[in-house]
């Protein structure tokens, strides 16, 4: 079995190699060649944690893929200098299901979620794109930096999170990066962030919308993965309601966030408007943008077949590269 730390896994996904990697997820997801259940929660209440299980079968006409990813969040675990999440990613051979790899599952998350936002980016957004807003400076904000650099050819950035200090490092260490502009900015306010911006990623866990539906500029394109329970909300209910809205997986999306599940239960959306998934746009079955003013928003809760098809990617780069130790099982 090859095992992968944080730094092996990184350095064995690519951010293009990732975006690669969500197409083949996507649209394995929508061809109905990928088995997905949602998220199993298991709660581990005596110390305040719950354990999800996500485990995805891919089964497409030239791929195969089997893993499982284990997610634990205890609460408690910052308080005694430990992580608030960790995460593991076992791989199994498809046909025989025998244990081959297992890769550190925090770092595989984040680039592969700002990897599925990136190919949204790159389908949906403005090919004239050059101004990106980032809510959050957390490790997902820069991967979703980093992907959305890599799409579009963008000039400039704004950065907006609570915590300034947290935005300066940010900027820090990722300003002038490949292709990331080394013109990166702190934003005083959402309007300041939103209302040039082109492209707007949001990667908070914020229970109320971070910016204003008319502080968007028209043609502007959203991409939010933050929200990830009913009660989180980072995108306006307007802006839900007046958007092209795309997700990565309807019934993840539709039965988790509460981007959507907030303005469905206020009456001003239905949930069968909520009916667009990213694979259907890339393999042409739906259009992506309509109009050059039109708004779209890319949702997406994460799902099992991104992790799939990202350690299989990371798997085989690492056996290229010689990367990883071996254990024998």
């Amino acid at each position: 079995m090859l095992i992968l730390n944080a730094d092996e896994v990184r350095k064995s996904l690519p951010m293009q190699e990732a975006i690669n990697a969500m197409k083949k997820a996507y649209i394995a997801l929508s061809n109905g060649d990928a088995q997905v259940p949602l998220r199993s929660r298991l709660p581990v209440s005596p110390h305040d944690g719950v354990t999800l299980l996500m485990p995805a079968f891919v089964d497409s006409k030239n791929n195969q893929a089997l893993a499982v990813k284990i997610i634990s969040l205890f609460s408690n675990n910052p308080q005694n200098n430990l992580p608030l999440i960790y995460a593991t990613v076992l791989v199994m051979e498809a046909s025989t299901g025998k244990p081959v790899a297992l890769l550190e599952g925090n770092s595989l998350t984040a680039i592969r979620t700002g990897a599925g936002s990136g190919l949204a980016t790159d389908v949906l957004s403005r090919a004239d794109s050059h101004v990106a807003a980032i809510f959050g400076a957390g490790v997902q904000a820069r991967t979703q930096l980093e992907a959305t650099c890599t799409v579009r050819k963008i000039e400039q950035v704004w950065i907006y999170n609570s915590n300034r200090e947290r935005a300066e490092k940010l900027i820090a260490e990722m300003a002038g990066v490949g292709p990331i502009p080394k013109d990166i900015r702190i934003a005083k306010s959402s309007e300041e962030a939103v209302r040039n911006a082109d492209i707007i990623c949001t990667a908070t866990t914020s229970l109320t919308p971070v910016f204003d539906d008319a502080d968007l500029k028209p043609g502007a394109h959203v991409s939010a993965v933050g929200s990830y329970t009913p009660q989180m909300q980072e995108i306006p209910s307007q802006t839900v309601k007046r958007a092209r809205v795309v997700v990565d997986s309807l019934s993840a999306t539709l039965a988790e966030t509460g981007d959507f599940l907030i303005p469905i239960a206020a009456g001003l959306i239905k949930t069968e408007e909520i009916n667009i998934e990213l694979g259907e746009i890339l393999v042409g079955r739906i259009p992506a943008r309509t109009s050059p003013h039109e708004i779209t928003l890319f949702k997406s809760v994460g799902i099992a077949v991104q992790d799939a098809m990202a350690a299989q990617c990371a798997l085989e780069n690492a056996q290229k590269s010689g990367i990883g130790q071996i254990i024998h099982w």
